[in-house]
């Protein structure tokens, strides 16, 4: 069994997956990646399938009715990864916006003590590429009104490139993150600070994507903007366990 597990959610990604398989293949470490995919009426599902044949050992789907949402499918993903017993889960998207590469400095990370890893867009700055200013300024204040909100010290808050040691999401009630959307990531790095597990943020260029159609929307911000003060309450009226790290 591989210790690594690279978690891709699709829907509608046909333009992209085979690549980015084939991609995270072809690097030194041995990663293996599952795919959960929403229904995609595109085929997305079949070109995984199709590939699997080439790589049965290294390649699996879980299959999904209908879009679900994002969160979702990672909790999905997470649970069926820990199950499998694999010490590093990773999240990345299927579009190349993360660079496969960067998944080693990701696992490097926690190999080096890191329980979360996180690929951050503004730990140095703001390294987008592609992306209209108008989005990064909100994608960038998203992250100084969390910060402000939480007291977390993670830059990128909204991240969803991230390596996970295995203790993390098996201590995590993962049953009771209660976002849905992108606001998931928010939630996922809150409940592991408030663990007090150990998270270190890696610089990287994310690049917006060059084929297929992004699942952005104004909702999106909505449900972070309103649902981080919720969110942040809770925690205040039930305080998480905190975890005893060395």
């Amino acid at each position: 069994m591989s210790k690594a597990l690279v978690i891709i959610p699709t829907y509608n990604e046909k333009e992209n997956i085979e690549k980015m398989i084939r991609a995270i293949f072809t690097l030194p470490v041995v990663y293996h990646i599952l795919i959960v995919d929403d229904g995609s009426p595109d085929g997305t599902a079949s070109i995984v399938k199709t590939l699997q044949q080439s790589f049965p050992e290294r390649l699996y789907i879980i299959e999904r009715e209908g879009k679900q949402g994002l969160g979702t499918a990672y909790i999905t993903g997470f649970k069926w990864g820990t199950g499998k017993a694999y010490d590093y889960i990773f999240e990345m998207d299927a579009d190349f916006s993360h660079n496969p590469a960067d998944l080693t400095l990701l696992l490097q990370t926690c190999l080096n003590g890191a329980d979360l890893a996180i690929g951050s867009r503004y730990k140095s700055g703001v390294n987008v590429v592609n992306w209209p200013m108008g989005r990064v300024l909100m994608s960038y204040f998203a992250s100084v009104y969390v910060r402000f909100i939480t007291g977390m010290k993670i830059y990128d808050t909204t991240s969803g490139f991230k390596c996970y040691r295995r203790e993390v999401l098996e201590a995590i009630d993962l049953d009771n993150i209660r976002f849905k959307g992108y606001a998931f990531q928010i939630e996922m790095k809150f409940t592991s600070w408030k663990m007090g597990f150990r998270i270190e943020e890696i610089p990287i260029v994310f690049t917006d994507r060059r084929e297929g159609t992004s699942k952005m929307s104004g909702g999106i911000f909505n449900e972070a903007l309103w649902g981080v003060i919720r969110m942040k309450l809770r925690s205040m009226i039930r305080p998480y366990k905190k975890m005893n790290r060395p």
